[in-house]
């Protein structure tokens, strides 16, 4: 419920101030870059300490 009435604020904002939504989306895109790069990070960590098949084939990719 908490979610849905703070969607519906959100909504509002951004169509009263349209520049919001570019910011919202800058905002969300260099997050999940960072979050992309962490966890290559954490994985190239995790394979080098455990040698395991499985996480290289996943790094391949």
């Amino acid at each position: 419920m908490i979610l849905g009435v703070l969607l519906i604020i959100c909504g509002v904002m951004i169509a009263l101030f349209p520049p919001l939504l570019s910011l919202i989306a800058a905002v969300v895109l260099i997050m999940s870059g960072i979050f992309v790069l962490t966890l290559a990070r954490s994985y190239r960590k995790a394979s080098r300490r455990f040698n395991d098949p499985f996480i290289d084939v996943l790094m391949k990719f």
